[in-house]
């Protein structure tokens, strides 16, 4: 039962150092060679297989064969070319190999003959010092995992979403990496939305410091209806993300749920902790969606809340200006015969009315709320 118990500390906890030493493994490929495999090796009895030299594909699926146990590889964006030798020794869909090859696709799971191909989109929070209308808030990346009885290729696109500290986590667990390929599966399950997880939490900060300022009062060059840009940004990456997410709980609650002949009934139940983990998180972006909706939403409307203040305040100061514009305009037609035209007073007793007129409006707009 030491596997039950020590499961979480070996996809979770542990691999999260990134400062893990493990010389026989890179994340990326190496852009000085030609080969796409960034790791091959053996696992027997849940144990990694040394080996003299670095080994082919062909080479490892051999010693398995010889052997048992199964093999493991890594690529990374590898070219048609490159996963031809691969995808023909291990028999594998030339549907999918063509997904794993172009990426760019949804998350899924198909079955093909005796192989299991995943989909995984990885998602990873972008820092930045602060949200404005262009910037980028999350990464995807994906992670395509070919499971047979024997064999796991996983075929990685993007800068992120390594699985070395996955590997390493694992390498590490005897027990459960003994189980096979479907423990590996589970594995990048789980170390992809355990990814998740940690992305909501990011979000979550954004859209609060988003909130925070629709919400207070505005601050000296920011005027009301201004954060349109950075809500609308924020809302599209947020539909990035669920993207990623929503498409893949149907996946990981069939793996928990359906019997399947490649997956061992032992790892089968803990793809229901995932599935469960999963559900949290698409409830949360779609929740993040719904709020970004009304954050949007208030915005707008304290926009058009200051527009109408603003065309108030130019209104009453029209009707004010309205009443001299109008004295001035009747007693400057140059008629000869105009009242108070030949009155000694005449002058101070039209400028005391306009600004008494005016007086009293501007006192009864004010009053109002007008000004």
């Amino acid at each position: 039962m030491s596997m039950i118990r020590d499961l979480r500390a070996a996809v979770r906890p542990a691999l999260r150092r990134s400062n893990t030493p493990y010389s026989s493994y890179d994340s990326t490929r190496d852009p000085s060679t030609s080969s796409a495999v960034v790791d091959c090796a053996v696992y027997r009895d849940g144990r990694r297989l040394e080996c003299e030299s670095p080994q082919t594909p062909r080479e490892a699926m051999l010693r398995v064969r010889e052997g048992g146990g199964f093999v493991w590889i890594g690529l990374h964006e590898p070219t048609e070319e490159e996963f031809a030798g691969i995808a023909g020794e291990f028999g594998l869909h030339p549907l999918a190999v063509e997904d794993a090859v172009h990426a760019h696709q949804r998350p899924k799971l198909e079955r093909y003959d005796d192989t299991l191909f995943t989909v995984f989109k990885t998602v990873h929070y972008v820092e930045h010092d602060e949200l404005t209308a262009t910037s980028e808030v999350v990464e995807t990346g994906e992670v395509m995992c070919f499971t047979g009885r024997d064999f796991v290729i996983t075929v990685r696109h993007g800068g992120k979403g390594s699985l070395r500290a996955l590997r390493f986590g694992l390498e590490k667990d005897t027990e459960l990496l003994s189980k096979g390929p479907s423990a590996v599966l589970h594995a990048i399950a789980d170390h992809v939305v355990d990814g998740y997880i940690a992305v909501v939490a990011a979000v979550q900060d954004d859209i609060d410091e988003v909130e925070i300022d629709v919400f207070s009062a505005p601050s000296k060059g920011r005027q009301r209806g201004s954060d349109a840009g950075r809500i609308y940004q924020l809302k599209r990456e947020v539909l990035e993300f669920k993207r990623a997410v929503s498409p893949l709980l149907r996946p990981m609650q069939l793996l928990s749920e359906r019997p399947m002949r490649l997956i061992d009934p032992d790892i089968q139940k803990y793809f229901r902790d995932v599935a469960d983990h999963l559900a949290r998180v698409q409830e949360e972006v779609i929740g993040f969606d719904e709020l970004l909706n009304s954050i949007l939403q208030a915005n707008l409307a304290q926009a058009t809340v200051a527009q109408n203040e603003d065309m108030r305040k130019i209104t009453s100061w029209a009707a004010i200006i309205a009443v001299p514009t109008a004295v001035c305009g009747v007693y400057g037609m140059n008629f000869n015969y105009m009242p108070e035209l030949q009155w000694k007073y005449g002058y101070p007793m039209v400028l005391t009315a306009i600004i008494g007129i005016c007086f009293t409006i501007h006192r009864t707009l004010k009053r109002n709320g007008w000004l």
